[in-house]
């Protein structure tokens, strides 16, 4: 039902993650038989997570532990690790000053060209130690770059910007990218977004993208939402856009997977995410946060180094504990944040979900009161759910 703010403006009520919860069903399930296996252009995956594109969570020593763990990594091909041969200096530097010069310094070292060869080591680098090599271009970069990703042997191709649409006008000086030629042309599946509507999820399908990302501004380190006022909260637009993943389905017979990129911290976001409809998640700071890390214990937004207008800062996150703990446990930390596996299964169990598609059908209420409810001792000890 639509709400009038005011003359002559409707509006539609759309739910964030934190506002709803799981109902369980009448079945439980030991967590051992739940199946959390996903398929994204055409790869089996064990676990449906995908580490962000972002230059403080996959480096190629990461790429190659995630494919090892059983999820995926994906590198940032216009990041410092294509712009610099040893990004180690450049890293130390971005950890180490103060945030007043933070955003000047980052777009001091961004704006050092990505070189072609580099992108082509990257991606040797990945496929050398046996990962899976799934890399992210923005469309621009896509246009520049797509020939030598797909010579170089990567997997699978992300293009990504903050909003990805099949009817982008641009001044006649500059040919936008033809996502639909793009996709077809590539020899590689090819991931769009992002997006959190029904209609740009539906027309990014049918331009031939393998999957869809959806996801505006939510993220930790992203600061979209207020600079531009823009986005659509996760709950809504995951269920948005699988809505149209699911009518395509139906017409075409072709099945694109949904990704639920950013916002989601805990394994219990993850959960909410895929039974509002998501296949899989793509996730940066709880990852930011792993020993392995290229971020030297902070995380910072794509849209960060921007030269003209910045939409992402850094955070401080720390370092809680390996990839591998944080991925499959065990946890030694107790708010959701370590063995993500681990929280899916036993959710998935909980619910009496068998598989990730069972999970897609569980009850969904809303629940403003549910991270808040009965945890006075926890917030006020900063424990647990307090934190």
């Amino acid at each position: 039902m639509n709400i009038q703010i005011g003359r002559n403006k409707e509006v539609r009520r759309a739910y964030g993650i934190d506002e709803i919860a799981l109902v369980p069903g009448r079945r439980t399930l030991d967590p051992q038989l739940a199946d959390t296996r996903w398929h994204i252009g055409g790869i089996e995956r064990e676990i449906p997570i995908i580490a962000s594109a972002m230059d403080g969570v996959v480096d190629v020593k990461m790429a190659v532990l995630l494919s090892q763990l059983g999820a995926l990594g994906v590198l940032n091909l216009e990041g410092i690790q294509t712009r610099y041969e040893d990004h180690n200096p450049i890293l130390d530097q971005i950890a180490s000053v103060g945030k007043d010069e933070f955003v000047t310094l980052m777009q001091k070292l961004y704006a050092e060209p990505v070189k072609p060869e580099l992108i082509q080591k990257r991606i040797a680098e990945i496929k050398a130690q046996g990962g899976i090599a799934a890399v992210s271009l923005t469309p621009a970069g896509a246009a520049q770059y797509g020939r030598q990703v797909a010579e170089a042997g990567a997997d699978l191709v992300f293009v990504q910007a903050t909003v990805v649409s099949t009817a982008h006008l641009s001044p006649e000086s500059i040919a936008p990218l033809d996502l639909s030629k793009f996709c077809q042309e590539m020899p590689i599946p090819v991931v769009l977004g992002n997006c959190v509507t029904y209609e740009v999820a539906l027309n990014l399908m049918k331009a031939g993208a393998a999957a869809v990302l959806v996801g505006i501004g939510p993220g930790a380190a992203c600061t979209s939402r207020g600079v531009l006022g823009i986005g659509v909260p996760q709950a809504t637009a995951v269920a948005d856009c699988a809505a149209a993943r699911d009518d395509y389905y139906q017409e075409t017979g072709r099945y694109v997977s949904i990704v639920a990129d950013g916002g989601l911290v805990t394994g219990g976001d993850i959960c909410k995410c895929i039974a509002c409809g998501a296949d899989g998640v793509m996730i940066g700071s709880p990852f930011a946060r792993a020993k392995e890390a290229p971020g030297r214990g902070f995380h910072w937004g794509m849209a960060t180094p921007s030269p003209v207008l910045p939409r992402g800062t850094r955070i401080r996150v720390g370092t809680t504990g390996t990839l591998e703990q944080i991925l499959r446990g065990p946890a030694q930390l107790d708010d959701g944040t370590h063995n993500f596996l681990g929280a899916l299964q036993t959710s998935m169990g909980t619910l009496g979900a068998k598989d990730l598609k069972e999970m897609q059908q569980v009850e969904v209420v809303i629940a403003p009161s549910l991270l808040t409810e009965g945890k006075v001792y926890q917030k006020a000890q900063q424990l647990g759910m307090g934190k």
